[in-house]
């Protein structure tokens, strides 16, 4: 493979804090990174991914797509020898998970009505 197929790539988390850098290949797709990112989650963050579905990765404003490569979702005025690209993550809880959850908080709340007539 030559090296100019292969894109270093450092993922930013909510925090702050940095995964990477990693080099992948052109031809990876971003499922694939955000498996990656996945298995080497940080331990001790308050928010984990519990799988690839929950990651989200942001790149120059735009959310990737799981099919799309790596080459694809290059920027082609980022391009420079020996840079790093930054993708931001960010972890969104399962759909079926947060509905449960919310039904349960709903049911806890106790409504109060505090009417006053004069």
């Amino acid at each position: 493979m030559p090296e100019d197929d292969l894109i270093d790539i450092k993922f930013r988390l909510y925090d702050g804090s940095d995964i990477g850098p990693f080099r992948y290949s052109s031809a990876s797709t971003i499922d694939v990174l955000k498996q990656r990112i996945v298995s080497d989650w940080p331990k001790g963050k308050t928010i984990t991914p519990k799988a690839a579905s929950e990651v989200k990765l942001i790149s120059s404003g735009k959310i990737l797509e799981n099919n799309k490569t790596v080459g694809q979702c290059k920027l082609p005025f980022g391009e420079f020898t020996g840079g790093v690209t930054i993708m931001h993550v960010v972890v969104q809880p399962s759909l079926a998970k947060a509905k449960t959850e919310k039904k349960t908080d709903n049911s806890q709340q106790k409504i109060v009505c505090s009417c006053s007539i004069l």
